[in-house]
């Protein structure tokens, strides 16, 4: 245990970031956050077909390298993003995945140019472009933003409606919320997870489950790796696949940017400082560019596993490196990873319901707890401009480049927060108009 951790630990954890949890509760805890993020972490690979067990085994070691280049610090998960589906599709109907690996790496470089830049300018002026009225308004929209993918899964079978869907998804919800309200102890830490058991067990009982697949994997399968240098030699460079990641990588930057200032709130911690915003732009970096090597698809911060910790008030980096391994292993268990894919979507749908909210009620609660005027028109402008833009998804598009809604919401803030200044005239008038009628009944 460092001096810092020595000198502070957060009153609100049950665990906190450095704490390590009991041997017997250990596994429960770790698989929790790997079933909530495991729909996400395979719907990319199965989007742009790649297998879903490297992207699984990808994000366990590209999580277990940012633990380690943030020294053990920051309790954040890596996992598939979806922000370069776009161009990961349309690669791999054109040159294959060798064009991926280029562009993944292409993103990781763009990580780590920055850092090293954030490293040398410091992260002073992080205070100055994100003050509470800029930060929470963006968390909101992190987890705003994602609410809709929430409701399709929780609805949708395939292209209709289906009602058996939203009863599933419904079912999970209330079963998670009550277990989380009339738990106790260790059962309580585990509620996410025992909501997500018993929304599959209905969904067998109700006939959406597959085992189909299950039942003809086998136990042991090596993940279908595709290794640069080893599986095949990269004969060119593919300028197209790299110019068209490159660019995103700032849209997963300022949505990273975003779940570190959600984690700053939930541990009472202040990561841009402690181990400092470069050293989590390079564990960041360096797992795409792992990710890449491996054959997998690029990685970021996900939001899930910040939910479950919002909710259970468990911060510890040692449960989040237990989903890591937890995460490798699996990649090589063919029936466990297959029964984990079999979890179906309104089930996920009715956990991301809680699990959202829970991110977007972080954003609120910084408002609050800075006591933030919204007579003041500054600010009234500032979070509405942040709020529709962001949960509206007005994103940026230009040719195959994409900035999306929560990256613009987050750019357009700055700027405004920037460029406002602290009064309105017509507050400064209203003023002058108050000072002028006391000093007549003076």
């Amino acid at each position: 245990m460092s001096k810092n951790e020595e000198q502070y630990r957060n009153p609100d954890a049950v665990l906190d970031v450095y704490e390590k949890p009991p041997l017997s509760s250990w596994a429960f805890l770790s698989l929790q956050h790997l079933f909530s993020m495991f729909g996400a972490t395979v719907l990319v690979p199965l989007l742009v077909g790649l297998d879903p067990s490297i992207a699984l085994f990808s994000s366990g070691v590209g999580t277990l390298l940012h633990i380690l280049i943030t020294h053990r610090k920051i309790p954040a998960y890596m996992s598939s993003s979806f922000s370069f589906i776009v161009p990961m599709v349309s690669l791999m109907k054109t040159v294959g995945y060798q064009g991926v690996a280029q562009g993944t790496i292409a993103v990781g470089c763009v990580y780590l140019i920055v850092s090293i830049i954030v490293g040398f300018a410091g992260s002073a002026w992080i205070d100055k472009a994100l003050p509470p009225i800029v930060v929470g308004p963006i968390i909101v929209v992190i987890g705003m933003s994602v609410a809709g993918s929430a409701a399709d899964n929780a609805m949708m079978n395939g292209s209709h409606y289906d009602l058996k869907y939203f009863g599933i998804a419904m079912f999970t919800l209330f079963l998670t919320v009550l277990l989380n309200m009339y738990l106790r102890g260790f059962w309580s830490n585990i509620a996410i997870l025992l909501g997500i058991v018993g929304g599959y067990v209905l969904s067998v009982f109700c006939g959406i489950v597959d085992f189909s697949k299950v039942a003809s994997t086998p136990w042991f399968k090596l993940p279908a790796f595709d290794i640069m240098f080893a599986n095949y030699m990269p004969h060119q460079i593919y300028w197209g696949a790299i110019l068209s990641f490159a660019p995103i990588a700032f849209v997963t930057m300022a949505e990273h940017l975003g779940h570190i200032m959600v984690l700053d709130e939930l541990t009472n911690r202040d990561f841009f400082k402690d181990p400092g915003l470069h050293k989590t732009l390079a564990g960041d970096g360096t797992a795409s560019i792992v990710a890449a090597f491996l054959g997998g698809p690029p990685v970021t911060s996900y939001g899930e596993n910040i939910g479950v910790m919002a909710v259970n008030k468990i911060f510890s980096v040692y449960v989040v490196i237990g989903a890591a391994v937890f995460a490798v292993l699996f990649g090589f268990v063919g029936k466990l990873s297959a029964l984990i894919q079999t979890i179906p979507g309104p089930v996920i749908g009715g956990i991301s319901f809680m699990l959202f909210g829970v991110i977007s009620s972080s954003g609120l609660r910084i408002l609050v707890d800075n006591k933030v005027d919204f007579n003041e028109k500054r600010n009234l402008m500032i979070a509405s401009v942040i709020l529709v833009i962001g949960i509206g998804n007005a994103y940026l598009q230009m040719g195959s480049f994409q900035f999306t809604g929560v990256g613009v919401a987050t750019v357009v803030g700055i700027v405004l927060n920037l460029i406002l200044p602290k009064h309105a005239l017509s507050e400064n008038w209203d003023e002058k108009k108050d000072d002028w009628k006391n000093k007549e009944k003076a």
